[in-house]
């Protein structure tokens, strides 16, 4: 079954009533993933009675990290075993110019997956966003509800008895 989405529209000054709305949709039985509030103004997670995000994207850095030194370290040590220079009685493994390039593919494959780590986290590109007013980044506050279209009618019902001065509807 196709997914719609409906935008109920609070004004700014009206914060408690947009809580309100996303209060009166979970009593509904709609999930934490089924609605969203869309606002110009960067409000504390939680201001409106939503579910603070986990983030995960500590681990990003940390597997790129290591990722990078393992490949620092067997570039390193596979070109001085595969082309050894024996100088003297000194050793073919030395550690000092191999810990130099373990340092930097650390460093680098730690940028590198922490930026692809951005991206997943971000839960970027977002292909469908739903409806969407530009009231919005003029001070109002939208309640975003993406759900199946035999819902559509329910979701609307609660936005406006919730006091939404305006509804939008989009199409996924």
């Amino acid at each position: 079954m196709a997914k719609r989405s409906v935008l109920g529209l609070f004004p700014e000054e009206q914060v408690d009533t947009a809580a309100d709305a996303m209060e009166a949709l979970a009593s509904a039985g709609y999930n934490d993933s089924e609605y969203e509030v869309l606002t110009g103004t960067p409000y504390p997670e939680g201001t409106f009675g939503e579910a603070e995000p986990v983030h995960k994207l500590f681990r990003w850095p940390l597997m790129g990290a290591a990722c990078g030194f393992v490949v620092g370290l067997l570039v390193t040590a596979g070109s001085q075993l595969a082309y050894p220079l024996v100088t003297g009685g000194k050793p073919i493994l030395s550690v000092p110019p191999m810990a130099i390039i373990m340092y930097e593919g650390t460093m680098l494959g730690a940028i590198i997956f922490a930026v692809i780590g951005i991206i997943i986290e971000s839960r970027l590109p977002r292909i469908f966003m739903g409806a969407y007013d530009t009231k919005i980044t003029e001070g109002y506050i939208g309640v975003t509800v993406t759900a199946d279209e035999s819902r559509m009618a329910d979701a609307e019902k609660v936005l406006r008895d919730s006091g939404a001065e305006d509804i939008k509807r989009g199409w996924e």
